[in-house]
């Protein structure tokens, strides 16, 4: 392990504080959404992330090498300490990345129509409409996507079209060998902007969701083996016992498919909750209302509804106004339509502000970019804040006390990073 930040000596605490948890273990199951970057791009950013965050905390952080497991899970470990507390975080990254690469990779033949089917699908079912209730924002940004799709393929085909007239009223040509061309020139013009169209997200979105739709309906599909083989990694870390506390993380897209895991690790092991690590399932910047809104995402609202009511796990959704790629104030149970009951329990819906996490200048310069807005849910902040990923993952203190008494438990650590406190024990 390469070590990083710096040891402060000296630190003094209150002695329930100095004598507090020094061994705190966590195990993270981080589910990704559709990004292709996978298991390299994230510890990548998770490094960056480190050293950022070692600028507002000034502890002791040992990053272990990035390991490839298998072709579905990838690991590295985190070593972290304050003046009183230490914690080891294995970090675990539930691998779909090639599974993505191939998806986008596929001809645009077949990825644009599938694309058209979808877009068209949210209109006549009305699942568009249904998203735009629930949050305006989010809304507008899965417009923003399909539109962005439409244009790149009607402005290519009327550049074509301009072309073969242009060409026809210049030059007699045979007849049809107008049309050739234009098709030619509007098809050479649609492959010239993929690299713009891909750096803008276009194909990544559109590729996405018609796999999601197909997966909300309880068909046959891609995400079948990741839900599968992250489930039956979860339970393995239940049994094993090896952790204090064991976080399933699921971002952006892995919102959808993070509660999947639980819920079919809970049909594998309907225990899993009751005895061993407290399983706690983390969906920050979650877009799952987005496809659960569909009137045929049966699959979905089945794994909502069996873990609202699971009294065992803990589920926190957080959720932020900056992001339009999340549903900021949203109840993610009902909103979907699911009327749980009295046996209701989850999610704790934690509102975060990321403003707060980030300098003003920053903030004001990037808070337009939807992307970057969008991942510092998983990203290290510029200042201390009540909501810091680095923290959740890396620090003494488990995740709900965070999502229930933010504030108040960042103002328990000092500017050395030692926590004034009784530390939980495990």
């Amino acid at each position: 392990m390469a070590e990083t930040g710096s040891t402060t000596s000296g630190a003094t605490a209150s002695g329930a504080a100095a004598s507090g948890n020094l061994g705190w273990r966590r195990h993270v199951l981080y589910v990704e959404g559709y990004d292709p970057q996978g298991a390299e791009g994230y510890y990548k950013l998770f490094e960056r992330s480190l050293r950022r965050f070692l600028k507002n905390w000034p502890i002791r952080v040992r990053l272990g090498p990035l390991e490839i497991d298998s072709d579905d899970l990838a690991h590295w470990e985190v070593a972290a300490g304050g003046p009183n507390w230490r914690v080891r975080t294995r970090y675990e990254f539930l691998r779909q990345e090639q599974m993505i690469r191939a998806n986008m990779a596929q001809p645009m033949w077949q990825q644009v129509p599938r694309a058209l089917l979808w877009i068209l699908n949210f209109l006549y079912t009305g699942t568009l409409f249904r998203i735009y209730r629930a949050s305006v924002q989010y809304g507008l940004a899965l417009t923003h996507f399909q539109l962005m799709l439409i244009w790149w393929l009607v402005g290519s085909a009327l550049f074509g079209w301009v072309v073969a007239f242009g060409v026809k009223l210049f030059f007699p040509l045979p007849w049809g060998l107008d049309i050739l061309l234009g098709v030619v020139v509007a098809v050479g013009l649609f492959a010239l902007l993929r690299p713009l169209a891909d750096r803008w997200f276009v194909v990544q979105i559109n590729s996405h969701w018609p796999y999601l739709l197909r997966y909300a309906r309880g068909e046959p599909s891609c995400f079948d083996h990741p839900v599968e083989a992250g489930a039956q990694r979860l339970v393995e870390m239940v049994k094993a016992r090896a952790a204090d506390e064991i976080v399933v993380v699921g971002h952006s897209g892995g919102g959808v498919l993070a509660p999947a895991v639980v819920a079919r690790a809970l049909e594998l092991d309907p225990n899993l909750g009751g005895y061993g690590p407290r399983v706690v399932l983390l969906t920050p910047g979650s877009l799952m209302p987005g496809i659960a809104l569909h009137r045929h995402a049966t699959r979905v609202r089945q794994v909502v509804h069996r873990v609202a009511i699971e009294p065992s796990i803990l589920w926190i959704d957080v959720q932020a106004r900056a992001d339009v790629l999340n549903f900021y104030n949203f109840d993610p149970v009902e909103g979907i339509g699911i009327d749980a009951g009295a046996w209701r329990c989850n999610p704790l819906v934690w509102i975060v502000r990321i403003r707060d996490m980030l300098a003003p200048e920053f903030y004001r310069k990037r808070r337009l970019d939807l992307f970057r807005m969008h991942y510092q849910f998983i990203m290290a902040n510029d200042q201390r804040a009540p909501y810091e990923y680095l923290m959740l993952i890396c620090g003494p203190l488990p995740v709900e006390q965070w999502a229930r008494n933010a504030a108040e438990t960042l103002a328990c650590f000092d500017a050395q990073g030692a926590y004034q406190a009784a530390l939980p024990q495990p």
